[in-house]
C-alpha cells in the first residue's frame, strides 16, 4: 500500500505521521469503492427492469436489498481460499475482454454514425457551468474513476510470489489494457450518440444515459438487455476483487496498529484469510447503503471519497519519490546500502531522465485532476485526531516482514 512507500521515502521526522495519513486515505477509499460497486450494480439492474417494463418504478428499499445481495456474493468469494479467488479472477478477465466486443460491435455496427469532424471538434457545456474550462474540470474526476484501482495488486503483495516484479508488471498491463478498451468504447459511444437530448432526458427514468444510447443504436430491447447483462456480470465479478483489496488494506492497517479495534481486525483464519476485515467491509457497505433510503445523491456524495482519497495518496507518494530522485537518494542495485542511505532501486524501475519526467508529469496530473470533497476533508480530520489521541503511541510505520 502507498503507506509503505511513504514510510521509506519521507523524511525520518515525518515518516510515521505521513505514512499513517497515507494509510488512512486508501483504506477509506476502498471502503467507498466497495459501496459504490454494490450500489451501481443495484441501480443498473433496476434500470434494466425499467427498460423492459417502463411502468415499473424502482423503490429505494429494493436498491438497498439488491446492493446487499451483490455484497454478499463478494463476501462469499473472499471467504473461501486465496487460491479459489485467483482461479475465479482468471475467467473474469476473459469475460471482461469478451464483454467489450459484445457491447461495442453491435452498437457500432447497427447505429447510425456521427461525422468524424463533429465527434472530435464539438465541445458541449450542458451542465450550466460558466465556462467550458470549468465544465471540463468538474467532469474530469468522474471520468478518471474508471482508471483508478490499478494498485489493487499492491494490497495483495503478501500473497504473491516474486511480488517485486509481478505487481508492477500487473499494474502496467492493467492500465494499458483497460485504458485502451475504455478509450475505444468512449469513441464508439460518441460516434453512435445521435440524440444527446434524449440521452440526457433518460436520466429521469433510467438513471444511466448510456442505456438510451444503446436503445437508439440497436433498436431492440432484448439486445440492449443482453448488453447490459454483460456489464452487470462484470460489475458483480469485479466486486470480488474490490472486496479482496478493501479487506486486505483494512487488515494491513489494523496489523500496523493504526485503526480502532486493531486487534480484532488483524485476526486471520486457519486459511490465512482476513475474514474479520471482510465482515467489517460488509458491515460498512450495508450501513452506508442505508443512506440511499433517504437520498441517492447523498450516498453518491458520500462515496465520492474514492476518487479524492486515492488520488491524494498517489500524490503524496509521487511527490516524495520525485524528491528522492532529484536528490539522488536512491542507489542502484549494484551499490551496497550505506547506514545513511537505505534506499535501493528494486528490479522494476524507469531509468533517468525518464523516471524524473514521469514523476513530474504524474504530480502535475494528479494536482490538476483532484477535487477535494467535503467527505474527504472530514476523513482527514478524523485521521489526524485519532493519531494525536491514540495512534501515535502505537503506530510506528508499516510493519516490515522479511
Amino acid at each position: 500500500m502507498p503507506a509503505h512507500w511513504v514510510a521509506l521515502l519521507a523524511p525520518k521526522s515525518w515518516s510515521h505521521f505521513l505514512s499513517y495519513l497515507t494509510a488512512w486515505l486508501p483504506t477509506l477509499a476502498w471502503q467507498g469503492a466497495a459501496v459504490d460497486t454494490a450500489y451501481s450494480f443495484a441501480t443498473l439492474l433496476q434500470c434494466m427492469i425499467v427498460l423492459v417494463h417502463p411502468s415499473d418504478k424502482p423503490l429505494a428499499y429494493q436498491t438497498v436489498s439488491l446492493s446487499w445481495g451483490a455484497t454478499s456474493f463478494a463476501v462469499a468469494i473472499n471467504s473461501v481460499t486465496t487460491r479459489f479467488l485467483a482461479r475465479f479472477e482468471g475467467p473474469v478477465l476473459v469475460l471482461h475482454l469478451a464483454g467489450f466486443f459484445c457491447i461495442l460491435i453491435p452498437m457500432v455496427y447497427l447505429a447510425p454514425h456521427n461525422d468524424a469532424e463533429e465527434v472530435f471538434t464539438t465541445f458541449l457545456n450542458l451542465g450550466g457551468w460558466s465556462t467550458q474550462a470549468l465544465s471540463f474540470f468538474v467532469g474530469a474526476p468522474s471520468i478518471t474513476l474508471g482508471l483508478l484501482g490499478a494498485d489493487v495488486a499492491v494490497h495483495m503483495s503478501e500473497e504473491i510470489r516474486d511480488a517485486a516484479v509481478v505487481v508492477p508488471r500487473t499494474m502496467i498491463y492493467s492500465v494499458l489494457i483497460n485504458s485502451t478498451l475504455a478509450f475505444s468504447l468512449i469513441i464508439g459511444v460518441i460516434f453512435c450518440l445521435s440524440d444527446i437530448e434524449a440521452a440526457l432526458a433518460a436520466r429521469t427514468t433510467m438513471f444511466y444515459p448510456f442505456l438510451e444510447v444503446f436503445r437508439n443504436s440497436v433498436k431492440s430491447i432484448p439486445v440492449v438487455v443482453a448488453m447490459v447483462s454483460v456489464i452487470l456480470v462484470n460489475i458483480i465479478c469485479s466486486s470480488a476483487g474490490i472486496y479482496a483489496s478493501a479487506s486486505r488494506i483494512l487488515w494491513s492497517f489494523a496489523r500496523d496498529k493504526g485503526l480502532p479495534f486493531n486487534r480484532q481486525l488483524a485476526k486471520l483464519t486457519k486459511n490465512m484469510l482476513p475474514v474479520p476485515a471482510v465482515i467489517t467491509t460488509l458491515s460498512i457497505t450495508m450501513l452506508l447503503t442505508l443512506v440511499g433510503l433517504g437520498s441517492s445523491v447523498a450516498l453518491r456524495n458520500l462515496v465520492s471519497i474514492t476518487v479524492s482519497a486515492l488520488y491524494a495518496s498517489y500524490l503524496i507518494v509521487c511527490v516524495f519519490l520525485l524528491w528522492r530522485r532529484c536528490t539522488g537518494a536512491i542507489r542502484p542495485p549494484s551499490v551496497k546500502a550505506q547506514p545513511d542511505a537505505l534506499l535501493i532501486w528494486g528490479p522494476w524501475r524507469m531509468p533517468e531522465p525518464l523516471g524524473t519526467i514521469n514523476n513530474t508529469i504524474a504530480c502535475a496530473y494528479i494536482s490538476f485532476i483532484m477535487f477535494c470533497a467535503l467527505v474527504f476533508g472530514v476523513v482527514v480530520i478524523f485521521a489526524v485526531l485519532w493519531y494525536i489521541v491514540r495512534a501515535r503511541h502505537n503506530f510506528k510505520g508499516p510493519i516490515r516482514e522479511i
